[in-house]
């Protein structure tokens, strides 16, 4: 309450404003100011898969096929495509005058470059890498991708729009290591990156290329035409919550990707702001737990603190708004066609904390302390983190809380170390809807070990289900593969969904064309 009674006076104002990163636009040129979800520490999508990295990133590069909002892979920079009956060998043509950002035409081995660094780091891709007779380049604009068994799904993983996205970039910057960061930001979609003006923790920008030619069909999610009706797009990362609604309500800026939910009703009593559901395919919470290290590499010590959790207190302290949220016991997306709660019986039971004490002193956890990394910048993780601690030290154990920025947990989640060495044992995040409608483009809930995301859970039952859904002949066989999944998932405890929410997104009334998706979509937004 606090917080709305200062947005309510006058003094809101001058926070706003003392607090806006200056930046220095054209004269007469056309501009949107967003604040996106946290602040862009990278802007690698297959190095990096933080959604606020993906975001940044599909403004900067172009993929060779795009989902549109039914998530059907259509083309993009693609002008045609040939598959052999048997989906062994794929042949892509580009469509002739594509350009980077450095005005050189995108060729055959940029392609090649880029689809093998995103196969090493993508769970689709390294299904595609694992069978991979050859891919050559037929000429300057074919790509002839040629397997030694059938994957019939090759559209769809070129354009999914999870990371890590398989981005085009020059086949200099693709032959990076995927494991490190991009250190240039020569691009192949509708804007071009201002590393000039980069400033971490501050701003980032991005202005239109000329050398882009959109597609001729209508923007769809990440397929059509790209058309960016602005020359500039302005990234401000605002110190907290309260300045970011001042300054919306003040018109210094457009757009915030995910307003807190306590400052919904405020926002919407604004008649110059517009507030709505972000994406309707909303969002699964995740704790996600090391593998790698005791005591978690222990599936008791998983099951036990999955036994004692509450996805009801987890999901008040994210959204709160009864209305936005609903206890999840599965890995999938609720309402999509592969749906099941299979297995799921531990999430929606009572807590049990005697059982899990029980089960961790069986497993010989002694007390050591649990490295908690809570990205305290983002609401989202500091609400989960915060329950977290609570609930572990409810069932004994020793919480090491540590607060961090969520640049900073993006590059601790890759340490393998041991905790007590610069490593982890839990950090929070959360998984777009859209992400996780079937194994396909679900990053997370694979359990390839060391390929695997973030955590390395190794777990063959769960790789052999991934397999048997890949192989299914139709959508009854694909839901029964589903179903075994999370029941397989959910025993081996891959990690544990805290609920099922919905988030907002507000702009400014000026602002046109502004539509639901899971990340924002900023061709075809206007501003009066």
């Amino acid at each position: 309450m606090k917080r709305r009674e200062l947005l309510a006076t006058g003094t809101a104002a001058a926070v706003g404003s003392l607090a806006m990163p200056r930046l220095s636009a054209a004269q007469g040129a056309r501009v949107l100011r967003f604040v996106p979800q946290a602040n862009l520490s990278s802007l690698d999508a297959i190095a990096g898969t933080q959604y606020v990295v993906r975001n940044a990133s599909l403004l900067v590069w172009d993929t060779l096929f795009g989902v549109d909002s039914n998530l059907v892979p259509k083309l993009q920079m693609a002008e045609a495509y040939e598959a052999s009956e048997d989906y062994k060998t794929w042949t892509i043509r580009l469509r002739p005058g594509l350009k980077f950002h450095d005005n050189e035409p995108v060729l055959s081995r940029d392609v090649i470059a880029s689809l093998n660094r995103w196969m090493v780091r993508d769970t689709m891709g390294q299904r595609i890498k694992a069978s991979l007779d050859a891919m050559e380049a037929l000429d300057d604009r074919t790509v002839r991708i040629r397997l030694n068994k059938p994957f019939p799904k090759m559209l769809f993983a070129l354009g999914k729009s999870n990371a890590p996205v398989a981005e085009i970039m020059p086949e200099r910057i693709a032959k990076t290591d995927p494991f490190q960061l991009i250190k240039e930001f020569v691009g192949s979609g509708p804007m071009v990156f201002k590393r000039d003006e980069w400033v971490p923790g501050s701003a980032a920008v991005f202005e239109k290329f000329a050398g882009y030619d959109p597609r001729p069909e209508v923007a769809d999610w990440l397929s059509g035409g790209k058309r960016v009706m602005f020359d500039r797009i302005e990234w401000l990362i605002l110190p907290d919550d309260a300045t970011k609604a001042a300054a919306l309500q003040n018109g210094e800026i457009d757009w915030w990707e995910n307003p807190v939910p306590d400052l919904v009703p405020l926002l919407k009593r604004n008649r110059n702001v517009n507030v709505d559901i972000a994406d309707p395919l909303g969002n699964i919470g995740s704790f996600r737990i090391n593998h790698l290290h005791p005591p978690f590499n222990d599936p008791r010590v998983r099951r036990a603190v999955m036994m004692a959790l509450s996805q009801e207190d987890y999901m008040r302290a994210v959204v709160g708004d009864d209305a936005l949220w609903k206890p999840l016991p599965s890995y999938f997306t609720p309402g999509t066609p592969s749906y099941s709660e299979a297995g799921g019986e531990l999430l929606t039971g009572p807590r049990r904390y005697d059982e899990a004490k029980k089960l961790l002193a069986e497993a010989g956890y002694k007390g050591e302390p649990i490295v908690l990394c809570v990205a305290t910048d983002v609401q989202i993780t500091k609400a989960q983190g915060d329950v977290t601690a609570d609930l572990l030290q409810k069932i004994g154990m020793k919480v090491d809380y540590q607060a961090l920025d969520w640049g900073t947990v993006g590059a601790r989640r890759a340490k393998k170390e041991p905790p007590s060495q610069g490593g982890w044992h839990i950090f929070h995040t959360w998984h777009a809807g859209a992400d996780c409608i079937n194994p396909a483009p679900y990053t997370a809930f694979d359990a390839g070990g060391d390929k695997a995301w973030f955590g390395w859970p190794k777990s063959d039952a769960v790789q052999a289900g991934i397999a048997a859904w890949y192989d299914a002949p139709d959508a009854a066989a694909e839901k029964a593969a589903v179903a075994d999944l999370n029941k397989t998932a959910m025993e081996f405890v891959t990690y544990i969904p805290t609920g099922f929410f919905l988030g907002y997104q507000a702009w400014r009334k000026n602002v046109s064309g502004v539509i639901k998706a899971p990340f924002p979509v900023f061709w075809g937004v206007q501003k009066t």
